[in-house]
């Protein structure tokens, strides 16, 4: 294939990308000198529920937060893994179905190690 016929084939992508970009850039300038400017007290303060904060902002969360967070994730993403092994139950046959019993033996054995070590627990 020659340079030009590559060219030419990419050509209206190219054009896309542009016009894309420039679409992106005029949005952007055009909100930002048509949008008004007049912050007060209210707009400038933190929202936080409906009422004033009571404490700083920046503090840290607690580490058992980020456990449960990733806890919910990790199950949450095997679990997943049920809906196409479900789909291709019929072509896996019994090899299928054994392997995912001792994956789901695997998830609750590690559920249950990770409850009985109190990480689930919120105090």
């Amino acid at each position: 294939m020659a340079p030009t016929e590559l060219l030419t084939e990419y050509f209206p992508i190219l054009v896309f990308v542009f016009v894309a970009a420039g679409m992106s850039i005029a949005m952007i300038a055009g909100s930002y000198l048509a949008g008004k400017k007049n912050p007060d007290k209210e707009k400038l303060s933190p929202y936080e529920c409906g009422f004033d904060a009571f404490s700083d902002a920046h503090h840290k969360f607690d580490v058992r937060f980020y456990l449960v967070a990733i806890l919910f994730i990790i199950f949450d993403l095997e679990v997943a893994f049920l809906f196409p092994w479900a789909i291709t139950l019929g072509d896996i046959g019994l090899f299928g179905f054994w392997s995912m019993v001792v994956f789901l033996g695997v998830l609750t054995v590690g559920f249950i190690y990770e409850w009985k070590k109190g990480a689930l627990d919120w105090e």
